[in-house]
Protein backbone atom coordinates (compact mmCIF):
# COMPACT_ATOMS: atom_id res chain seq x y z
CA UNK A 1 0.00 0.00 0.00
CA UNK A 2 1.11 3.33 -0.92
CA UNK A 3 2.17 5.86 1.87
CA UNK A 4 1.44 9.30 0.95
CA UNK A 5 2.40 11.65 3.43
CA UNK A 6 2.59 15.08 2.76
CA UNK A 7 1.24 15.15 -0.99
CA UNK A 8 2.19 17.18 -3.73
CA UNK A 9 4.76 19.01 -1.22
CA UNK A 10 6.97 20.66 -4.07
CA UNK A 11 3.55 22.37 -5.72
CA UNK A 12 1.80 23.25 -2.58
CA UNK A 13 5.03 25.33 -1.92
CA UNK A 14 5.33 26.54 -5.33
CA UNK A 15 1.56 28.09 -5.00
CA UNK A 16 2.32 28.84 -1.16
CA UNK A 17 5.04 31.21 -2.78
CA UNK A 18 3.26 32.43 -5.75
CA UNK A 19 0.07 33.68 -3.14
CA UNK A 20 2.96 34.81 -1.46
CA UNK A 21 4.35 37.18 -3.70
CA UNK A 22 1.88 38.22 -5.96
CA UNK A 23 -1.59 38.51 -3.62
CA UNK A 24 -0.04 41.25 -1.43
CA UNK A 25 -1.14 45.00 -2.15
CA UNK A 26 2.11 46.71 -1.83
CA UNK A 27 0.55 49.97 -0.93
CA UNK A 28 -1.15 48.99 2.25
CA UNK A 29 0.41 45.92 3.70
CA UNK A 30 1.24 45.83 6.82
CA UNK A 31 3.97 43.27 9.00
CA UNK A 32 4.33 41.17 12.06
CA UNK A 33 7.48 39.80 12.95
CA UNK A 34 8.65 40.50 9.30
CA UNK A 35 5.67 38.61 7.73
CA UNK A 36 3.44 40.10 5.09
CA UNK A 37 0.10 39.70 6.56
CA UNK A 38 -2.69 42.34 4.65
CA UNK A 39 -3.75 41.02 0.90
CA UNK A 40 -5.42 42.79 -1.71
CA UNK A 41 -8.56 40.30 -1.71
CA UNK A 42 -9.86 40.50 -5.09
CA UNK A 43 -6.01 39.85 -6.37
CA UNK A 44 -5.91 37.02 -3.78
CA UNK A 45 -9.33 35.64 -4.59
CA UNK A 46 -8.31 35.14 -8.35
CA UNK A 47 -5.10 33.40 -7.61
CA UNK A 48 -6.40 30.95 -5.17
CA UNK A 49 -9.24 30.22 -8.39
CA UNK A 50 -6.17 29.95 -10.65
CA UNK A 51 -4.35 27.45 -8.58
CA UNK A 52 -7.16 25.23 -8.02
CA UNK A 53 -7.38 25.34 -11.45
CA UNK A 54 -4.12 24.26 -11.67
CA UNK A 55 -4.82 21.54 -9.15
CA UNK A 56 -7.63 19.93 -11.09
CA UNK A 57 -5.77 19.66 -14.08
CA UNK A 58 -2.96 18.15 -12.57
CA UNK A 59 -5.30 15.28 -10.97
CA UNK A 60 -6.92 15.11 -14.62
CA UNK A 61 -4.13 13.87 -16.23
CA UNK A 62 -0.96 13.51 -14.66
CA UNK A 63 -0.27 9.66 -13.90
CA UNK A 64 1.01 10.48 -10.03
CA UNK A 65 -2.76 11.87 -9.36
CA UNK A 66 -5.06 9.27 -6.99
CA UNK A 67 -7.75 9.93 -9.24
CA UNK A 68 -8.86 6.16 -10.82
CA UNK A 69 -11.41 7.91 -13.18
CA UNK A 70 -9.46 10.54 -14.54
CA UNK A 71 -11.55 10.96 -17.61
CA UNK A 72 -14.62 11.40 -16.37
CA UNK A 73 -13.19 13.26 -13.42
CA UNK A 74 -14.79 17.05 -13.17
CA UNK A 75 -12.88 18.77 -11.07
CA UNK A 76 -12.21 19.29 -6.65
CA UNK A 77 -15.28 21.22 -5.11
CA UNK A 78 -14.04 23.90 -2.44
CA UNK A 79 -15.07 26.60 -0.34
CA UNK A 80 -15.00 29.90 -2.04
CA UNK A 81 -11.72 31.70 -0.92
CA UNK A 82 -11.91 33.91 2.22
CA UNK A 83 -8.91 36.28 3.14
CA UNK A 84 -10.57 35.96 6.80
CA UNK A 85 -9.26 32.52 6.60
CA UNK A 86 -5.61 33.43 6.53
CA UNK A 87 -4.79 33.78 9.80
CA UNK A 88 -1.34 34.95 11.66
CA UNK A 89 -0.70 33.19 14.41
CA UNK A 90 1.75 33.26 17.55
CA UNK A 91 4.03 30.27 17.31
CA UNK A 92 5.12 28.77 20.92
CA UNK A 93 8.21 26.48 19.80
CA UNK A 94 9.15 23.05 21.77
CA UNK A 95 12.18 24.07 24.23
CA UNK A 96 13.09 20.43 23.28
CA UNK A 97 13.52 20.13 19.34
CA UNK A 98 14.33 16.71 19.71
CA UNK A 99 10.27 16.22 20.31
CA UNK A 100 8.54 13.86 17.74
CA UNK A 101 4.82 12.51 17.32
CA UNK A 102 3.92 9.19 16.53
CA UNK A 103 1.19 9.53 13.62
CA UNK A 104 -0.75 6.84 13.40
CA UNK A 105 -1.86 6.04 9.20
CA UNK A 106 -5.15 5.04 7.57
CA UNK A 107 -3.63 1.78 7.02
CA UNK A 108 -2.92 1.03 10.99
CA UNK A 109 0.66 1.86 10.48
CA UNK A 110 2.50 4.14 12.47
CA UNK A 111 5.29 7.36 11.25
CA UNK A 112 7.39 9.60 13.37
CA UNK A 113 7.12 13.21 12.49
CA UNK A 114 9.24 16.14 14.37
CA UNK A 115 7.22 18.63 17.03
CA UNK A 116 7.84 22.27 15.52
CA UNK A 117 5.62 24.23 17.52
CA UNK A 118 2.24 24.43 18.85
CA UNK A 119 -0.25 27.95 16.69
CA UNK A 120 -1.99 29.97 18.24
CA UNK A 121 -4.76 32.19 16.44
CA UNK A 122 -7.78 33.21 16.59
CA UNK A 123 -10.42 32.09 13.76
CA UNK A 124 -13.89 33.06 13.71
CA UNK A 125 -13.76 34.57 16.84
CA UNK A 126 -12.73 31.65 18.65
CA UNK A 127 -8.95 31.04 20.19
CA UNK A 128 -7.56 28.23 18.65
CA UNK A 129 -4.07 25.85 19.16
CA UNK A 130 -2.82 23.80 16.89
CA UNK A 131 0.21 21.02 16.63
CA UNK A 132 2.78 21.90 13.69
CA UNK A 133 4.86 18.98 12.99
CA UNK A 134 7.94 18.79 10.60
CA UNK A 135 8.95 15.77 8.24
CA UNK A 136 11.99 16.85 6.28
CA UNK A 137 11.77 20.27 5.10
CA UNK A 138 8.38 20.32 5.18
CA UNK A 139 5.81 22.20 7.68
CA UNK A 140 2.51 20.74 8.09
CA UNK A 141 -0.47 20.92 10.30
CA UNK A 142 -2.80 17.98 10.17
CA UNK A 143 -6.42 19.05 11.81
CA UNK A 144 -10.07 17.88 11.91
CA UNK A 145 -12.65 20.82 12.67
CA UNK A 146 -16.26 20.89 12.74
CA UNK A 147 -16.85 20.25 8.87
CA UNK A 148 -15.00 17.04 8.73
CA UNK A 149 -17.06 14.26 7.98
CA UNK A 150 -20.04 16.77 6.65
CA UNK A 151 -18.55 18.84 3.95
CA UNK A 152 -14.98 17.90 4.46
CA UNK A 153 -13.48 14.74 4.56
CA UNK A 154 -14.01 12.70 7.60
CA UNK A 155 -10.05 11.92 8.08
CA UNK A 156 -9.35 15.17 8.38
CA UNK A 157 -7.34 17.89 6.05
CA UNK A 158 -3.46 19.42 5.67
CA UNK A 159 -2.07 22.70 5.41
CA UNK A 160 1.37 23.00 4.55
CA UNK A 161 3.26 26.24 6.15
CA UNK A 162 5.55 28.45 3.45
CA UNK A 163 8.66 28.50 4.73
CA UNK A 164 8.98 32.37 3.42
CA UNK A 165 5.94 32.76 5.89
CA UNK A 166 7.16 31.63 8.74
CA UNK A 167 9.40 33.42 11.14
CA UNK A 168 10.32 32.67 14.89
CA UNK A 169 8.11 33.93 16.56
CA UNK A 170 4.81 34.12 13.82
CA UNK A 171 3.38 31.60 10.83
CA UNK A 172 0.76 33.03 8.74
CA UNK A 173 -1.55 29.81 7.81
CA UNK A 174 -3.95 29.87 5.14
CA UNK A 175 -7.22 27.37 5.33
CA UNK A 176 -8.30 28.49 2.10
CA UNK A 177 -5.22 26.11 0.97
CA UNK A 178 -6.28 23.05 3.32
CA UNK A 179 -6.73 19.90 1.04
CA UNK A 180 -7.67 16.14 1.57
CA UNK A 181 -5.47 13.61 1.88
CA UNK A 182 -4.60 11.11 -1.51
CA UNK A 183 -6.56 8.29 1.14
CA UNK A 184 -9.76 10.38 0.60
CA UNK A 185 -9.76 9.51 -3.38
CA UNK A 186 -8.11 6.37 -3.20
CA UNK A 187 -7.82 3.85 -0.41
CA UNK A 188 -4.75 2.07 -1.98
CA UNK A 189 -2.90 5.44 -0.14
CA UNK A 190 -2.19 5.39 3.35
CA UNK A 191 -2.32 8.97 5.04
CA UNK A 192 -0.89 10.47 8.18
CA UNK A 193 -4.41 10.87 10.49
CA UNK A 194 -4.59 14.01 12.43
CA UNK A 195 -3.67 13.97 16.24
CA UNK A 196 -6.22 14.34 18.78
CA UNK A 197 -5.04 17.71 20.20
CA UNK A 198 -5.76 19.22 16.27
CA UNK A 199 -9.41 19.11 16.52
CA UNK A 200 -10.79 22.33 16.29
CA UNK A 201 -14.73 22.64 17.55
CA UNK A 202 -15.67 25.28 15.10
CA UNK A 203 -16.38 24.72 11.27
CA UNK A 204 -13.50 25.68 9.24
CA UNK A 205 -15.39 26.92 6.03
CA UNK A 206 -12.03 27.33 3.89
CA UNK A 207 -9.90 25.29 1.65
CA UNK A 208 -11.05 21.48 -0.38
CA UNK A 209 -14.59 20.58 0.37
CA UNK A 210 -15.32 16.69 -0.18
CA UNK A 211 -17.28 14.38 -2.50
CA UNK A 212 -15.98 10.75 -3.74
CA UNK A 213 -13.94 10.79 -6.93
CA UNK A 214 -14.64 6.80 -8.48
Amino acid sequence: MLKNKFFLTGLFLLIAIVLYYTAFDGGSSSAVDGLEVSVNPETYRQQIDEKRTEKDQFLRTNTESPIPDKAGFKGLTYFLPDPAYRVVARLEPFADKTQKLVVSMSDGSEDVYEKFAHAVFSLNGEACRLLVVKLGSTYSILFRDGTSGKDTYGGGRYIELDPAQLSDNHAIIDFNTAYNPYCAYNPTYACPLPPAENKLSIAVKAGEKYITHE
